[in-house]
């Protein structure tokens, strides 16, 4: 048996983009689902690995940490996958980390943005949400997704260079997030469609497929109960993105 556990709910795109790269490098690995919409993540076991209470986590031996993109650096490291996966030459590198620092305040918070006002509304609030809180969401995150396609990818085939990197996998996950609740992504966006493409047969298919399927049908998980007590925080996560 493995010592690596990854503590993860595929509902999240950090923990698809650790779960995608673990797959794809054939990484041994327990898995330990922690299931965010019933607040498996409040739980005293969880809270022994992560602190912070967020997903992904990671437990390694005696070792344990949080943060995704950390979490894809080390496990870049530590299991010496490809090299294109995070370069060891400097400056190549320096690509990989110059889009991971970027998206923290661009892809990752205006992606969330829009699936929250969008997707969330009607599951906690019961009804659409109206264009004055939404419009200026996607406003945001379409004018990211150009920053995304003529700064970072411009003509290169991956956002990093001429392979695909954990930067891409970083990227690709965030926008999935608002094409889940039925945002096209890439109108009018021929140049990203096709990385997007290049993503998915880099990764395979078939495990993009896999690690996708459930956010996919988070309409229909919307039907489900949810606790009390964790719809009034996720009220407030959503209270957050419409200010």
């Amino acid at each position: 048996m493995s010592d690596l556990t990854l503590f993860l709910d595929l509902l999240s795109q950090p923990c698809r983009s650790v779960y995608i790269f673990a797959k794809a490098n054939n990484i041994p690995f327990n898995y330990y689902e922690v299931l965010l919409f019933k607040g498996g993540q409040m739980s005293d076991d969880f809270g022994k690995v992560n602190p912070l209470r967020k997903v992904p986590a990671l437990k390694d031996g005696d070792f344990t940490m949080g943060e995704s993109t950390a979490m894809l650096q080390y496990l870049a490291q530590k299991y010496k996958t490809p090299d294109h996966w995070y370069p060891a030459d400097l400056q190549k590198r320096a690509r990989v980390d110059e889009y991971l620092a970027w998206q923290h305040t661009n892809t990752r918070p205006h992606a969330a943005r829009v699936f929250w006002i969008k997707g969330m509304t009607p599951y906690l609030l019961g009804h659409e949400a109206t264009p004055e809180k939404l419009n200026p969401a996607l406003c945001e995150f379409n004018a990211t997704m150009t920053t995304l396609q003529d700064t970072f990818l411009q003509n290169k085939q991956f956002l990093a260079g001429e392979e695909i990197s954990i930067a891409d996998l970083v990227a690709i996950v965030e926008i999935m997030q608002p094409s889940a609740v039925g945002v096209d992504v890439f109108e009018d966006k021929p140049k990203l469609s096709a990385w997007k493409q290049r993503v998915v047969e880099a990764i395979g298919a078939d495990l993009f497929n896999e690690a996708h399927a459930t956010i996919l049908k988070v309409k229909e998980m919307q039907n489900q109960p949810v606790p009390p007590e964790l719809k009034e925080r996720l009220k407030a996560r959503l209270e957050l993105f419409t200010r």
